[in-house]
């Protein structure tokens, strides 16, 4: 399998491939805006998708902020959006939870995304915000240290608080085999292109966890199944017809490779062309499942492709 860049298709490969189209599916975090700031040419081209006809709908790994937090965000940075066309990992992990019956209580280490998600739904929760090591760690297991026994599920997402505690009380509570250990994504890093800065993702937090508890997380995001079934269930796409657009491989194009999407590869994000390269030289099936069928600069490059 290769990719192909889409400048270097004709204008008319370029209409024909966005007339076998009906629906786009887009990641957000480094597709459409880096932190607080809208790419450039991103809302435009969002917007052209939606002159075409197409339907628009957002995928994010995201579990910092709900979907209402999110249309503010979209609204603000001139992109359409109702809540209907967004999927966030703390929407989901909440409905997960609702989906099988989950009454007890939950450990979190994340964001106010998720516990505010979980609230909506009546879903009890503990441990957002700072939880710092005051006292040496002998003092803290032997003295300070204390289980709540209604918990029955850990959820793991980016934590900007990460901290010893955390990881301690998670695993503490994991180590009982009927408590829950759920993620909701596991992205190594974030996208930054801010003084080579390498933004640790969720997935470095879950995977401390995972290797002090021995064993995996029920993953909640891409490219797992619950995301690919909730997005097959609540959209009714066609897969032949429909668009994977995102920056990173091991999530959002094998999303779409699992799902028999078209895949585009922005590289705005966190891959590189590079990357696309080794995995095109590779003999592993796993490396092939990662190449986007197109690639692009930014999204905002598709925009005179469009008109």
């Amino acid at each position: 399998m290769s990719t192909r860049s889409l400048k270097s298709l004709s204008k008319d490969e370029v209409k024909d491939l966005f007339n076998s189209v009906d629906t786009i599916l887009t990641d957000c975090d480094g597709v459409l805006w880096l932190h607080t700031k809208a790419l450039p040419g991103s809302p435009e081209v969002l917007n052209e998708f939606r002159k075409m006809g197409k339907r628009v709908f957002y995928i994010t790994n995201n579990n910092v902020i709900t979907r209402d937090d999110f249309l503010i965000k979209c609204e603000k940075l001139g992109y359409a959006a109702v809540k209907e066309d967004v999927l966030t990992t703390s929407y989901l992990t909440a409905c997960y939870l609702q989906d099988i019956g989950f009454k007890k209580k939950v450990y979190i280490v994340g964001t106010s995304g998720i516990s505010r998600e979980l609230n909506l739904v009546g879903i009890r929760n503990i441990g957002v915000g700072p939880d710092p090591l005051r006292v040496d760690v002998a003092t803290l297991v032997m003295q300070d240290f204390k289980l709540d026994p209604e918990v029955g599920a850990v959820i793991v997402g980016f934590d900007e608080h990460f901290s010893y505690p955390k990881m301690l009380k998670a695993a503490s509570y994991l180590n009982q085999p009927d408590c829950l250990f759920i993620a909701t994504n596991t992205d190594e890093r974030g996208p930054s292109r801010v003084n080579d800065c390498v933004v640790p993702g969720t997935g470095s937090m879950v995977a401390a966890i995972e290797t002090c508890v021995g064993r995996k997380p029920f993953l909640v995001g891409k490219p797992g199944a619950y995301i690919i079934d909730a997005i097959r269930e609540r959209y009714n796409v066609d897969p032949k017809r429909t668009l994977m657009i995102g920056d990173r491989c091991n999530t959002d194009i094998l999303l779409g490779t699992r799902c028999g999407f078209k895949t585009l590869l922005v590289l705005s994000g966190v891959n590189t062309v590079e990357d696309v390269m080794q995995w095109e030289k590779s003999d592993k099936k796993e490396d092939h499942e990662l190449i986007p069928d197109y690639y692009i600069g930014t999204l905002g490059d598709l925009l005179p492709m469009l008109s």
